[in-house]
């Protein structure tokens, strides 16, 4: 850039020279023609800078984790210059994270046309993922002058989080609603408001379980297998305050949502619906959601992806139990915070049959000093990316 304008005023001062020494009228015309092209190309790069616009297109504005997905430039060119070279620097970072990841790209821009640049991004950890480009910047024919455009044009991609396998056991409980019309499809029980199954009589059967048109009937006994209610009031309670920030602070965010996630799913194959609470940043307070099917664990995760804003705000768990009691059949405390204090105010504004604090630590030393000396809640120690290896035998 600078050697091209070096270059050009060596060029005016050259026909400055030849118009002083000769005074021919091509001299003149010459040393005019040099002096006015400049301010011809300013004027056309001006006019580009004018009529020149960009702006991201997404495919998909939700992605799943570790997959790359396209993400399109479009540059719409309302003028008939073209542009030989336009220099684009795009950021892109995780909301959760300070690291910024940036690339740049060179691409000729054609004249009355719109076009589509293509790139690829794709993200180790869920989260929003912000799509930024910097600055674009045109130059004229000559590369005299440049202009910067597009400056700010942002996107953003919602990254989904992962669900793994756990290992555990879902314990059905006295403590179940009276008024629920749900129950199990796979396992008999003893609520007898809804028949679970029909079957031959087998000695041991209750006499009062016998059905005794049907039997008449068949000519053989025929014992009623009453329903399970599966509607016991469960609750997982996501704390996604951060207690570090440092390096740790996306896996450890992205290990907090694939863990609950993973529970819940968990839960809903073992035929238990579930609460699931956590702070909600656009609604400046804790949220409550319900999950009886796998649409409900589809639409919770993304809505919790696009909960946060950029400030990340995330009220501490103790507003919420300092204003709540719980009596459930289960209670899961999914957090990273290794302070007692925060554990033993979960534990007391709860009561429950199962109670299991899920900690997300950095390393298995880190989960060593946390399984040490504490009795008053199950606690499990989730080592950051070894979910499934972490939670082996939970009890809900």
């Amino acid at each position: 850039m600078v050697t091209s304008k070096l270059f050009f005023l060596l060029i005016i001062a050259i026909c400055a020279a030849f118009y002083i020494l000769y005074v021919w009228d091509f001299a003149l015309v010459l040393l005019v023609a040099m002096i006015v092209l400049p301010i011809v190309m300013f004027l056309v790069l001006m006019i580009n800078k004018r009529l020149i616009s960009a702006e991201f297109v997404l495919r998909d504005e939700v992605v799943p984790k570790n997959q790359a997905f396209p993400v399109q430039l479009c540059i719409n060119n309302r003028s008939i210059f073209p542009v030989g070279r336009a220099q684009v620097r795009i950021e892109y970072y995780n909301l959760f994270s300070n690291q910024i990841s940036f690339f740049e790209m060179h691409v000729p821009i054609q004249s009355r046309n719109s076009q589509r640049i293509t790139f690829q991004l794709s993200s180790k950890f869920c989260g929003i993922l912000n799509i930024r480009s910097v600055y674009m910047t045109i130059y004229d024919p000559l590369k005299i002058f440049r202009r910067r455009i597009a400056r700010d044009i942002t996107a953003q991609v919602a990254v989904v989080p992962e669900i793994h396998d756990i290992g555990g056991t879902v314990s059905y409980t006295d403590r179940v609603d009276d008024e629920s019309d749900r129950f199990s499809e796979n396992k008999p029980g003893d609520d007898p408001s809804e028949v679970f199954d029909l079957r031959e009589y087998i000695p041991g059967d209750k006499l009062n379980r016998i059905h005794w048109k049907l039997s008449s009937k068949k000519d053989d006994f025929i014992v009623k297998d009453y329903s399970l209610p599966i509607d016991a009031p469960s609750t997982l309670f996501l704390d996604l305050r951060c207690y570090e920030d440092s390096e740790f602070t996306l896996p450890v965010f992205d290990t907090l949502v694939e863990t609950m996630l993973s529970i819940s799913q968990f839960m809903l194959d073992n035929e238990r619906s579930h609460t699931v609470i956590y702070y909600s940043g656009r609604e400046h307070g804790f949220t409550e959601k319900s999950v009886y099917r796998q649409e409900d664990l589809a639409e919770l995760s993304r809505e919790m992806i696009y909960s946060f804003e950029d400030s990340l705000s995330c009220k501490a768990p103790g507003e919420f139990f300092s204003d709540n009691s719980l009596s459930l059949a289960s209670f899961v405390f999914i957090s990273s915070a290794t302070d007692p204090s925060v554990l033993a105010l979960a534990d007391d504004s709860t009561d429950a049959d199962f109670k299991n604090a899920v900690i997300v630590v950095k390393s298995p030393g880190d989960a060593a000093k946390l399984s040490a000396g504490r009795s008053d809640m199950n606690i499990i120690p989730v080592v950051i990316g070894r979910i499934t290896s972490s939670i082996k035998d939970i009890e809900l």
